[in-house]
């Protein structure tokens, strides 16, 4: 009596989902699927997998996690001039949402692209170019399976900011979507990003910044403790351009916010920073930033500019990787990660790397993991700061580096505002 094979990881997953088919992205798609079939789910033996456990990434099903019951702050970005685009456990909310063309740009949905759209030859394009020399599969599952996001293309400056936001409603929610933003020479957009998204998130963002063009991304992932999240932004830098994202990342029991940034023109600019605060008093707390930039030509600069704060068990790492290709001469890449750890029973672990072959650059990597200084904290409390407005004080200025990463001072007093507020709530 014969019993049936049982089933891949790759394969248990995708039973799971019902894959879209047909349209202006299928070709992209279908490669996406064959790649993700030859790598497969990644494991912890994987270099890049063995301090954060991607079991529950690979589970069929999303592990139930409960929203945020109780919200006594305003939204995110309440306060800002900005287009609203909503999606409710990976579905776009029109209701919710302003009208796309408030932001001076074309804007369309990935479920509804017609197939001669624009973004058909970059749909999956620099996703497929990041998965080396290290594989993504949870990228190639995200173009393979992904049945919404937005298609964003910028011809001059952008009238708002866009705020895609991302509203965690049910349990058991496994939104996935992609989106592909493609900026013309010139262009210049900020794009905003807030919100939990679901209990399980597998979000793809694609960004194509041509000439002299200029992309600004700005983003807090959401404060519900349970919720997992595995995201990917693949980067394509043309010649005097600027790219530039920041993270804010506030509870969540496992974050991994993976960055693919491939500088292609001479005189280029791409900087990534972020700030993690974990607290594993409500919860499991594991965040991991994962960031690989190759400079192709000259004169490029880049920054990773990344800290955490971490507390009662909280983990968190960072693998970040400079490659500089032959030929990229004045090369000028920086890279930092460092973590403040408030308790002795927090961790930090970090893998950075740089690679190059060419031999006019400047190049620097450093990673630092340490507690409160107790000099500065005494100086402090010798002159009447209470012990816990003391510690904020010392956490605002840790992060301040990475918070200076925003340009737009308005933008950075409300990510800086959300910190305290962090902060006030997890005091002792």
């Amino acid at each position: 009596m014969s019993t049936a094979a049982k089933p891949t990881p790759v394969e248990a997953r995708l039973a799971t989902l019902d894959l879209p088919r047909g349209g202006a992205f299928a070709p992209a798609r279908a490669e996406a699927l064959a790649r993700l079939g030859a790598m497969g789910l990644p494991g912890r033996r994987d270099e890049y997998w063995r301090w954060t456990d991607p079991a529950s990434l690979n589970a069929p099903a999303a592990i139930p996690a409960k929203p945020l019951e109780i919200n006594d702050e305003a939204p995110v970005f309440d306060t800002v001039d900005r287009v609203k685009l909503v999606f409710v456990d990976g579905v776009f909310d029109a209701a919710a949402s302003d009208a796309p063309e408030l932001a001076g740009v074309e804007i369309s949905r990935l479920a509804e692209a017609a197939d001669l759209h624009w973004a058909a030859g970059l749909y999956g394009a620099l996703e497929t170019a990041g998965q080396k020399p290290v594989a993504r599969p949870f990228a190639a599952l995200n173009t393979a399976a992904a049945t919404d996001g937005v298609l964003i293309r910028v011809t001059g400056r952008a009238a708002r900011p866009i705020n895609l936001i991302y509203v965690h409603n049910s349990e058991v929610s496994d939104p996935i979507l992609h989106h592909v933003i493609k900026l013309e020479e010139g262009a210049e957009l900020t794009l905003l990003e807030t919100g939990p998204a679901g209990a399980r998130f597998n979000k793809v963002m694609e960004v194509d910044v041509a000439k002299a063009a200029r992309f600004h991304h700005i983003r807090v992932q959401g404060r519900d403790h349970e919720r997992r999240a595995i995201t990917h932004i693949f980067a394509r830098v043309g010649e005097a351009a600027l790219f530039k994202s920041f993270t804010l990342t506030a509870n969540g029991m496992l974050t991994r916010n993976e960055c693919v940034i491939d500088i292609v023109g001479n005189d280029a600019m791409a900087h990534v920073a972020g700030a993690a605060l974990g607290d594993g008093a409500t919860g499991a707390f594991l965040h991991d930033d994962t960031v690989f930039v190759t400079h192709g030509a000259e004169r490029g600069e880049s920054r990773q500019v990344f800290k955490k704060v971490l507390k009662h068990g909280a983990v968190g790492t960072f693998q970040g990787k400079i490659l500089v290709k032959p030929g990229a001469q004045k090369t000028d890449g920086y890279q930092i990660s460092q973590s403040l750890l408030l308790d002795d029973d927090s961790q930090f672990l970090a893998k950075p790397e740089l690679e190059i072959y060419a031999d006019d650059v400047k190049c620097s990597h450093g990673s630092t993991t340490g507690a409160i200084d107790e000099t500065a904290l005494f100086y402090l409390r010798s002159r009447g700061v209470p012990m816990e407005e003391a510690v904020a004080l010392m956490v605002i200025s840790f992060v301040a580096d990475a918070l200076g990463e925003i340009e737009d001072e308005g933008l950075r007093d409300e990510i800086q505002s959300r910190l305290e507020a962090w902060l006030a709530r997890h005091r002792g």
